[in-house]
């Protein structure tokens, strides 16, 4: 009897020392094993699909769903109501009106410009029905954008919503001599060349069109193109493939939303994180989704109480402004329980918490193109995801050393990267392989390639550049640190510097321009200067300037601050640098050049004087 106590004893000492020593040493091993065991069985369901060629589509789970629950509410928009049913048969209409009055065929390419309203989600998925590839354009890009984006996905037909055919006003004479066809969702249209939707819609059959035109035998088939700004100027077509949106559409499922939670999903459908994540999670877990037109911070908690909000999407900036609204008794009296996002900065991560609860932030990192995703399943502030041994294996990533100055990865004497130290800086490099393929950029090989790295660490392997400086911290979580190169983030815009450059530089006074991304304090991401020479026998007129970037750039990119000089700093392989530029800032008191400012009441450049600077700094200064 003693014996059995002794190893009794024993054996619970040693259960419960080894319990004590996992909570010291390694206090997320549960937390990070269930969690990859379930993102594991999600991943060998897809390659099922690969071994049997019985894909299933984002779509084929939307009608699955229309089927299982017809009268559960999909999408609440303006106070309206649709259920799956609802959606399902109103997509069947513009298919079959696609089909009849388009003629369009399977596998043809259709550009889609339209504003967050249920009608998108029809449009979208009456094309998908017929067995097209859909274009997702950026609403806030500008004629020249715009047309290069048709070259890119090769989209010979336009469906444009009601609210933004004035848009086309000035290209739309272009696009019907390059024989794209226009399709305006409205009953009427005041311009001849521009066909109507509704008036057909209406008359058309709620019956499906032929499962066959859908269907498909390949995950790696494209289904979107999402464009991107990048480091190479004007926006590139992604090519999502059925396997990418099967992805995203787990992300929900995966940070343990259910088929009872509400979803508000404030972000333009035309990003990734809204349609693939938003939209797609809401189809896989069969749940409802609260679409607003835009954002809106003083509507935000309302919506969340009126619809009994669980779950909410965001970026960092509109974290941002929900803590700069006035402070309110009913700030904590919500359901909100996670929000699903990217970009959100410590301070107001924490801010956030303290003002509105302790709600569960999940940041998810990746760009619509690449082949990596971290997410932070476990919550912890300033981090965008976790790693470990089992991770790494599956998906090879590696930080490397990276030289601001040269505006390059650090190389050892054979011509290899170098990897970082754990906590170090470094470059982000993720291996293509079967498991994590890039599918590149529609109409462009060359754009493709760009974003390949090459021989990193042996000769004939393959990784792709995201750009982003990250670090790796001891117990495997992952910080975003910078980002590289030309483009920087904006009110949760990618803004792609050659592509401004370009625009800015049209103007007649405008010898040469480099533009590129300052930090402002209380601000996410950076704001866009340019620092200019003028051409001799001219004058700095930001009269002139402010009309030009207004006209041909969309809000976020145009640039807020003008720096003159008088010659171009540039590197050994004559590229402009940047670096010393954003470092030197905006602060009239240290920047020995002549600056400027951006004023929208006046509609001018005006010069950037000390009052001016500290009423941005102290965030007096709307920007």
């Amino acid at each position: 009897m003693t014996l059995s106590l002794g190893w009794f004893s024993a054996v619970f000492a040693g259960f419960f020392s080894a319990h004590v020593l996992q909570r010291l040493c390694f206090p997320y091993f549960w937390r990070d094993l269930l969690f990859l065991l379930k993102v594991l069985r999600y991943g060998v369901k897809l390659e099922l699909f690969k071994v049997t060629s019985r894909v299933r589509t984002v779509l084929d789970r939307f009608i699955q769903q229309a089927q299982r629950i017809p009268d559960k509410p999909f999408v609440i928009y303006e106070g309206s109501v649709h259920t799956y049913r609802d959606i399902d048969r109103r997509s069947n209409r513009f298919a079959q009106v696609f089909l009849d009055e388009l003629k369009l065929k399977k596998g043809e390419c259709v550009a889609l410009l339209m504003s967050n309203e249920p009608d998108f989600l029809c449009a979208w998925f009456g094309l998908a029905k017929v067995g097209c590839s859909v274009a997702f354009l950026n609403t806030n890009i500008k004629s020249k954008s715009l047309l290069h984006c048709f070259n890119c996905c090769g989209a010979k037909t336009l469906i444009v919503g009601s609210d933004l055919l004035d848009t086309l006003d000035g290209i739309l004479t272009t696009l019907l001599d390059d024989s794209i066809r226009v399709w305006a969702v409205k009953s009427h249209s005041e311009h001849t060349q521009v066909n109507t939707l509704l008036d057909k819609i209406d008359a058309a059959s709620d019956e499906p069109v032929p499962a066959a035109l859908r269907a498909t035998t390949s995950l790696k088939s494209p289904t979107l193109y999402i464009f991107t700004s990048g480091t190479t100027g004007l926006p590139k077509a992604a090519v999502i493939t059925h396997l990418q949106s099967l992805k995203a559409a787990a992300g929900f499922w995966a940070f343990g939303v259910t088929e009872d939670d509400v979803m508000y999903v404030p972000l333009p459908l035309y990003h990734s994180a809204a349609s693939l994540i938003g939209i797609g999670g809401t189809i896989e877990l069969g749940a409802t989704c609260i679409l607003k037109k835009k954002f809106s911070a003083s509507h935000f908690w309302s919506d969340c109480r009126k619809h009994n909000v669980t779950v909410f999407q965001y970026i960092g900036e509109l974290c941002r402004y929900l803590c700069n609204q006035p402070q309110s008794d009913r700030d904590k009296d919500h359901k909100v329980v996670m929000g699903v996002g990217n970009g959100l900065r410590p301070d107001v991560w924490r801010e956030f918490h303290s003002r509105f609860g302790n709600i569960k932030m999940c940041e998810v990192y990746g760009s619509t193109e690449g082949n990596l995703c971290f997410m932070n399943h476990i919550g912890k502030i300033g981090t965008v995801g976790r790693s470990n041994f089992i991770y790494r294996l599956l998906f090879k990533y590696d930080l490397v050393k990276y030289d601001m100055l040269r505006d390059e990865p650090v190389k050892d004497p054979h011509g290899f990267c170098q990897r970082v130290e754990q906590g170090e800086t470094g470059l982000l490099l993720s291996k293509v392989s079967a498991i994590s393929p890039f599918f590149g950029y529609a109409g462009s090989k060359q754009l493709t390639e760009k974003k390949l790295m090459r021989d990193v660490f042996a000769k004939g392997d393959a990784y792709f550049n995201t750009g982003d400086l990250m670090s790796e911290e001891q117990e495997g979580f992952i910080c975003f640190r910078d980002r590289v190169g030309d483009t920087f983030r904006w009110k949760g815009e990618n803004v792609a510097t050659t592509e401004v450059a370009e625009i800015v530089s049209q103007v007649d006074f405008i010898q040469e321009v480099n533009v590129y991304g300052v930090e402002i304090q209380g601000h996410e991401g950076r704001a866009g200067m340019a620092a200019m020479i003028v051409r001799p026998g001219f004058t700095f007129d930001g009269k002139k300037l402010f009309d030009h970037v207004t006209r041909e750039l969309p809000a976020y990119a145009r640039p807020l601050f003008i720096r003159l000089q008088e010659e171009m700093e540039m590197t050994s392989t004559y590229k402009q640098r940047k670096f010393q530029l954003v470092q030197s800032g905006f602060n009239p008191s240290t920047v020995p050049d002549p600056l400027f400012v951006l004023d929208q009441q006046q509609h001018f450049y005006i010069p950037l004087t000390d009052t001016i600077y500290q009423s941005i700094i102290s965030g007096e200064r709307k920007l």
